[in-house]
């Protein structure tokens, strides 16, 4: 373990000086499961997750002068959502680093997008309590380097979308309704069906709801 912590340290170009909190940003949960002495990342997951928004929104903000929230939002909900979590998680290499269970480990639990997703927020809020907001400012300026680069095209918000479409064939609103809720309170991932008249309904998992 203490190699692959070291490895990480060397990916991220950062030694912890507290190498607990990145112990506890890399075990999961099905490793800590029955043992009082052994933390998992899901509380600093809650902190990551705040965390990275703030940086990113300062981002966008500094970037965008110009553009009103009904732009930054959908810019933000694209570089702070689980795809982009597992993807930064993937350049900095955490798979291999990662606690987990026997059991996870071998059903792939290193590369699944949500574990991953999670890690990365875990290890900026360790990063934050470590070293500051400037330590976890660094890691997400580095391993987002890629979104950053990308959320030059606007995304669309896939509601809006979804209802201009059908405004454009006479058609009434899309109806969503939650058909799933599943994850902790501060992660929760919910399933969410749309339907438009005429069309087979269609679903969608999101792993937590932002303003």
């Amino acid at each position: 373990m203490a190699s692959s912590e070291a490895a990480i340290e060397a990916r991220i170009g950062r030694s912890f000086r507290k190498k607990a909190l990145l112990r506890e940003a890399l075990t999961h949960s099905s490793a800590a499961e029955g043992r009082s002495n052994k933390a998992d990342y899901e509380r600093l997951e809650f902190l990551g997750d705040r965390v990275l928004g703030l940086v990113v929104s300062e981002h966008l903000f500094a970037l965008y002068p110009k553009e009103g929230e009904d732009k930054l939002a959908p810019r933000f909900n694209a570089l702070v959502n689980r795809d982009a979590c597992a993807r930064a998680a993937r350049r900095a290499d955490l798979g291999p680093a990662l606690v987990l269970s026997p059991s996870e480990a071998r059903t792939g639990g290193r590369e699944k997008d949500t574990i991953l997703a999670d890690a990365c927020e875990a290890l900026i809020a360790a990063l934050y309590l470590d070293g500051g907001l400037k330590a976890a400012k660094g890691f997400i300026e580095t391993f987002w380097a890629e979104e950053f680069e990308a959320s030059g095209d606007a995304p669309r918000d896939p509601k809006t979308t979804l209802q201009e479409w059908a405004a454009q064939r006479k058609k009434p609103n899309p109806r969503y309704d939650v058909i799933e809720r599943s994850g902790p309170d501060h992660a929760p991932r919910f399933v969410v069906e749309a339907s438009v008249e005429g069309l087979d309904a269609m679903r969608s998992a999101r792993l937590r709801a932002r303003c």
